[in-house]
């Protein structure tokens, strides 16, 4: 059974603060990507969804005189880290399975090669739709972080993934 929805996730203040910054359309669609690829990949859909939703809560904003700085991002950016923090966080606080509170923030720690070990990694197939799932969305020069939705159809995309998941969760019995 589901103890956290997708949309108790989005309405939540702390998303609305850091999950907007960084491009809720964006996490928005990786969820959704998320939602098919765990079906290929055989890992839980619930997990999937709310690591790719979440998955980049930990950004900060590397502007230099109104402009994004790229290389500042590229050499001091640490978002899985934070961000992983701050989904764990987050879904403990809502009342999610302390589990699949943990797989999820490992999960968004591990969907980017920022903080992978330089020595090689093998993400758990969890952590490779997230990967994937967000390298499906994105576009040239970190536009997929600033394509916006009205805040009618986010909720509406929301509830088509809580649907999908209610209606999945009773088809398995999980």
């Amino acid at each position: 059974m589901r103890r956290v929805t997708l949309e108790d996730i989005y309405v939540h203040p702390i998303t609305q603060k850091y999950v907007r910054r960084s491009g809720m359309a964006h996490a928005i669609s990786v969820a959704h990507n998320a939602y098919e690829l765990a079906k290929q990949y055989n890992v839980n859909p619930d997990w999937a969804v709310k690591a790719g939703f979440l998955h980049d809560i930990g950004h900060y904003t590397w502007y230099k005189d109104g402009e994004w700085d790229y290389e500042q991002y590229q050499k001091f950016d640490i978002h899985p880290i934070k961000g992983a923090e701050r989904a764990h966080k987050l879904l403990i606080r809502l009342g999610e399975d302390q589990n699949a509170a943990k797989e999820i923030a490992h999960a968004i720690l591990f969907h980017t090669e920022s903080a992978l070990p330089a020595d090689g990694f093998k993400r758990t197939p969890l952590q490779q739709v997230v990967h994937l799932a967000d390298e499906n969305d994105k576009q040239p020069n970190d536009a997929h972080h600033y394509r916006h939705l009205n805040k009618k159809e986010e909720l509406s995309q929301i509830r088509v993934l809580d649907y999908k998941l209610n209606k999945e969760n009773l088809l398995t019995g999980s």
